[in-house]
This record gives C-alpha cells, sequence and structure tokens, in this order.
C-alpha cells in the first residue's frame, strides 16, 4: 500500500478536459490481464471513482485516431479513452474495426466510412459535428488520413472552423523506416503508385533521383510488378528493405538489391500489406555532374510534361549541382535549335548566337527575353 501512495505522488496529473470523461487504463484491459495489474485497477478506482454518467463526453470535434496494425497491444491509452468516450465511431471496415473495440470492451457505436461512401456521409458528420458531438475516426490500421480515408473530412472540418485532434500512434511506414536500417534523416512517402502503368512508372522515376529513402506501400497481389517497374527506374543495384507483416507473428524484414529482391520474389505469393523501401540517390558531395548528365535530366523531365522551374528544382535537388548553374544551362538548352525541335517548337527566323538582344517580347517563343547571349528574333511586338 505504501508503494501504491508513492506512485500515486510521483505520478504526473492528468489533463482531463473540461467534460471529465475518465477512464482507468488499466480498467480497459483485457480478461487476462496480469493479477498484479487487476490489483492496480481495483486501487486506482477505489481512490479515484469515475464521475456521473451524466456528466458529457469528449470536447466537440474530429478526433483522428491511430490503432494498431498488428498487435492490438500497441495502442496507447489516450487512443483507449477517445474511443471509448466518444459520441460515434468512424470506421473503415466495421467488422475489422469491432475486433479491436471488444478486446478492449469498448461499446461505441462504429459507422461505416471508406473511400466509397465518405462523400455520402460528410454532409451528416459535419452535421453532428456542429451541433457538439465528439467524433472518433480510425481506418482499418494505423493513421487515419495517411494512404487512408479521413484527408478529405479533416479538410472540410478545417474549413468549418471544427476542431481537429490527433491522436498519434503506429504508421506502417515509420515503423518500417525505424527498423530498416537506411537513412531516416530524411525520407519520401509515396505511399500507393497510381494504378495506371504510365503513371506508375512516371512516379518511379521522379523517386529514383531523389537523394531521400523512398517509402511505398504495395499490395501482396502487386510486389513482383512493383519490384520490375522500381528495378527499371532506380537500377538493380540500389539497395532496399522490403517489410511485411509488421508487429505480426510473422514480421518480416527482406534487405537486399532491387535486382535481389526481383529473384527473391519471383515466385513468392507473400500476405498482407507490404511497405517497401527503397535507397536514395547517393551523391558524391565532391564529384560535380558532367554538364551533359544534367541536360539529359532536364530534358527527360520536361519531355514529361515538367515545367522548367520544377525541373530545375529536382535536378537540383538530386544532384550537388548549385541551382542557380542548373537554371542556366536550361536557359540555354531552351534557345537551342534542337531543343526546339525535341519539344516541337518553332524557332525565330534567325538564330544568331551571341547577337546583342533588347528586353521585348517574341511572338512565337512567348517568353521574355532579357539576355544578350540568347538570339535576335526579327518578329517583335
Amino acid at each position: 500500500m505504501a508503494s501504491l501512495l508513492r506512485l500515486q505522488a510521483f505520478a504526473p496529473a492528468l489533463n482531463v478536459p473540461r467534460n471529465r470523461c475518465f477512464l482507468s487504463p488499466l480498467g480497459l484491459a483485457s480478461a487476462a490481464t496480469a493479477p498484479l495489474a487487476r490489483r492496480l485497477s481495483t486501487a486506482a478506482s477505489t481512490s479515484s471513482p469515475e464521475p456521473p454518467s451524466s456528466e458529457p463526453n469528449l470536447e466537440s470535434g474530429l478526433y483522428l485516431v491511430a490503432t494498431p496494425i498488428g498487435n492490438l497491444e500497441d495502442i496507447t491509452l489516450r487512443a483507449l479513452r477517445v474511443l471509448k468516450c466518444a459520441n460515434v465511431i468512424l470506421s473503415e471496415d466495421t467488422r475489422h474495426s469491432g475486433k479491436l473495440l471488444q478486446h478492449y470492451n469498448i461499446k461505441t457505436p462504429l459507422l461505416s466510412f471508406h473511400k466509397f461512401n465518405e462523400r455520402e456521409r460528410e454532409p451528416s458528420i459535419l452535421r453532428r459535428l456542429h451541433e457538439g458531438e465528439a467524433v472518433a475516426l480510425i481506418s482499418d490500421a494505423g493513421t487515419p488520413g495517411i494512404s487512408d480515408p479521413g484527408m478529405e473530412l479533416a479538410r472540410l472540418c478545417a474549413a468549418e472552423k471544427i476542431s481537429v485532434v490527433p491522436i498519434p500512434g503506429p504508421s506502417a511506414a515509420i515503423t518500417a523506416l525505424s527498423a530498416s536500417g537506411l537513412p531516416s534523416n530524411e525520407f519520401t512517402f509515396v505511399g500507393f503508385l497510381p494504378k495506371h502503368a504510365r503513371s506508375r512508372r512516371d512516379r518511379l522515376e521522379i523517386s529514383a533521383r531523389e537523394a531521400a529513402t523512398q517509402i511505398f506501400y504495395v499490395p501482396p497481389h502487386g510486389i513482383h510488378q512493383f519490384l520490375v517497374d522500381a528495378a527499371s527506374s532506380f537500377g538493380d543495384s540500389r539497395s532496399c528493405v522490403i517489410a511485411r507483416e509488421i508487429t505480426k507473428l510473422h514480421e518480416e524484414f527482406w534487405r537486399g538489391t532491387l535486382g535481389e529482391a526481383n529473384e527473391a520474389f519471383a515466385t513468392r505469393q507473400p500476405k498482407g500489406e507490404i511497405t517497401v523501401l527503397i535507397e536514395g540517390q547517393l551523391i558524391s558531395v565532391d564529384e560535380t555532374p558532367s554538364e551533359d548528365f544534367l541536360e539529359h535530366e532536364l530534358r527527360e523531365l520536361m519531355a514529361k510534361g515538367h515545367t522548367l522551374s520544377a525541373a530545375v528544382k529536382l535536378v537540383t535537388e538530386a544532384t550537388s549541382a548549385k541551382k542557380k548553374d542548373v537554371y542556366a544551362l536550361a536557359l540555354r538548352m531552351r534557345w537551342t535549335a534542337s531543343f526546339y525541335q525535341s519539344q516541337r517548337w518553332s524557332p525565330c527566323n534567325s538564330i544568331l548566337p551571341e547577337a546583342i538582344f533588347h528586353p521585348q517580347r517574341c511572338k512565337r517563343v512567348r517568353v521574355t527575353m532579357n539576355c544578350q547571349t540568347m538570339c535576335k528574333c526579327k518578329e517583335r511586338t
């Protein structure tokens, strides 16, 4: 008893909202909880009785509650309290989420909310929020809004001055990154790639040029095609980590190159969603890219529809070249006849390098030129 009193004396005070909805976290444990935990739960409930049920629940607002990605013990105490006290829980799959709520004896009503009905549900949810209800949103696993429904609802709530409260917790991307061994000081979360083959390859081409670690979500039936496309864009020698069944019984972290991954998963049919992490492009600080290399990268990006500024930004981020040098090269490329032809543009009638040019606008090229080392155009406005 003396030990328990000392624990209570030094324990930090709980920041309970004004509605004073309070639950003993230990009281939410399953029936298989250890005897010591049951004794502590009994003592805590004796010294801190729950307030009358007539008091209101949580403050009104949308609560984005992260849930376990595999192991039910990974949920936070705060998440359990919010799920218990909310007026309703929006769930991607009510049957799947029902197992979690049943495990922790949470009786809050469930309402389906997924990509096929979220637009239909949003008006009624916003109405309930305006009426003062507390709405919790969960996904099947992980953090809502991260490659899961919730982003649009959060945006609507923010636009209507409705409180949006994040309840942090598990995330497959961050969990996989922490154990991958790949650089984590800078990373890009891509999530699921587009279904269209061309769009998918374009996204991989952009990722392949970045120096940051790239993180993808891949469905199990698409892992082989993903690895084929990734090896084509990143190269067979790029290091990668394939994480699956994270926090579950058959958790696996496969490490190797993309070429080795293609061979390893050519005949395998893994289960469960997969997180793939690919090493960023290695850039030597002392090695300055050649002008030919930079020009090739700029041409490739602009041929795919990127603007000149966007292409310069991507090349600068992926190499050790200075932005002003890349931008100057891009401007020089703009005025070469070969570049006009590759972009199907009509050059001026006369291309006179080194000719002095006064700032005017060209009808055909449609850009303002104010450089003395570009070209002289006969057609002026």
